[in-house]
């Protein structure tokens, strides 16, 4: 075999062959697709993409269609289904036809009916996903445990509220409401006034795990909220600013990572004054506290809260309805309760009348609450009443901001009993 360049005389021949072979390619000496030295293989090369230059891309040109075919593009064309050439002769059939205008615009209005509106709010569950799913890939060395979970979580999410609050929202007037000697009290303060509160109230766990009470040398009265709380104010030289939040913040960042670190199970007792809650109780009640004050505060900024995760509003409720027997018993003892149709002691851990509560909604489930002694064990045997509420509605009527005889309740059974419980679950909120 010869190379293709070595000379075998035939150069007559050979120059005609080229002459044949310019003639096909071009005038360039090429295939129109080669390099252009005519000792390349003679194979295409790939067509260059619009979008790969840098030209801009055609616009779709409108299709030509029929005006009953236009009229039955409209639909598609409200809800953004059409092809670019459809969408273009719809568009521009639009401009002069009026009948079809008025049917376009009427189209797009109902479709924006369809779509619920979404909030620019994050999912208060959105905290609890995030960190399900990291936590699943790289478990941590010092997890928190569950019962501390809602007060991390609803101590963050208020956080977020305050971070971008200027120092007019810092001072906007709130009111504080709750339940006492069954008629509605209140406080007024300020949004930095409210945080003060939580960071003093949060201080009797504090004070319990052996961190720095917020008080210091300030003495109250008492161990209870309100004392507590007065006595901050009180000492204050000014009203309280935005500076608290940073203690309020360190504080409970203190309070998740020391009851990480304790691996107890939640039972050493913490004083609220003149009762006592163990710890993994206690921090349930801070949570639900922050939730309700959350809500206070963003209601005078006006802008919207939304309620915890299911599961964590689960325990509170659940926190809430095992209360409620202590509280019946004391209503009873001073007078507030009635002793019911036939009043009897019941031996502690024995089936007594009970009142089944139903709570429906994001973190709903039943409670039989015993009616006659704080020992009693609820028996639906013994069930003399059922009353059923939504889950955010009894949160709020165990914080105070529902009056009991407002409450929105489907009521069966035994009156003096559903409103006794109504009224106990009020008497849970406190300053």
């Amino acid at each position: 075999m010869k190379a293709y360049d070595e000379d075998d005389g035939n150069d007559e021949q050979d120059t005609q062959d080229d002459r044949e072979t310019r003639d096909t390619r071009g005038s360039d000496g090429d295939t129109g697709t080669g390099t252009g030295t005519g000792t390349g293989a003679r194979i295409p090369l790939p067509r260059a993409s619009v979008e790969d230059g840098g030209r801009a891309l055609p616009d779709p040109a409108p299709a030509a269609l029929e005006h009953q075919v236009l009229t039955s593009l409209l639909g598609a064309w409200a809800l953004a289904a059409c092809s670019a050439q459809e969408a273009a002769a719809v568009e521009a059939h639009l401009g002069e036809c009026d009948a079809c205008a008025d049917e376009a615009l009427r189209l797009r209005e109902a479709v924006t009916l369809l779509q619920r509106p979404e909030s620019l709010d994050l999912d208060p569950a959105l905290r609890t996903r995030v960190l399900d799913g990291c936590l699943e890939r790289r478990p941590p060395r010092i997890p928190v445990p569950e019962w501390a979970a809602p007060y991390d979580a609803e101590t963050a999410r208020l956080d977020a509220l305050l971070q971008d609050f200027g120092d007019a929202e810092w001072h906007a007037p709130v009111r504080l409401r709750w339940f006492e000697d069954d008629g509605a009290a209140s406080r007024r303060t300020t949004v930095a006034g409210v945080i003060a509160h939580l960071m003093t109230v949060d201080g009797t766990v504090a004070a319990a795990l052996g961190l720095d009470d917020p008080l210091g040398e300030i003495t109250a009265p008492g161990q209870a909220p309100a004392a507590r709380t007065e006595a901050y104010w009180r000492a204050s030289h000014y009203p309280p600013t935005r500076a608290v939040r940073a203690p309020w913040r360190e504080q409970s960042h203190d309070i998740v990572r020391t009851v990480a670190f304790t691996g107890d199970s939640g039972g050493m007792p913490v004083s609220y004054g003149d009762f006592e809650l163990p710890l993994r109780d206690a921090m349930l009640d801070r949570a639900f506290e922050c939730w309700v004050h959350a809500e206070d505060i963003a209601e005078a900024v006006d802008y919207p809260y939304e309620p915890p995760s299911a599961r964590h509003l689960n325990g509170m409720i659940d926190l809430a309805a095992r209360m409620l027997p202590g509280v019946l018993a004391a209503r009873r003892r001073a007078g507030l309760a009635a002793p019911g149709d036939r009043p009897h002691l019941v031996a502690a851990g024995e089936p007594g009348r009970s009142l089944r509560l139903e709570i429906e909604g994001s973190g709903g489930g039943e409670w039989l609450i015993p009616l006659d002694s704080p020992g009693a064990v609820g028996s639906a045997d013994h069930e003399v009443a059922h009353v059923a509420l939504d889950g955010v509605e009894f949160c709020r009527l165990a914080a105070g901001h529902v009056p009991p005889a407002e409450a929105a309740a489907g009521q069966v059974g035994d009156r003096e009993a559903i409103r006794d419980v109504l009224f106990a679950a009020a008497c849970l909120s406190r300053m």
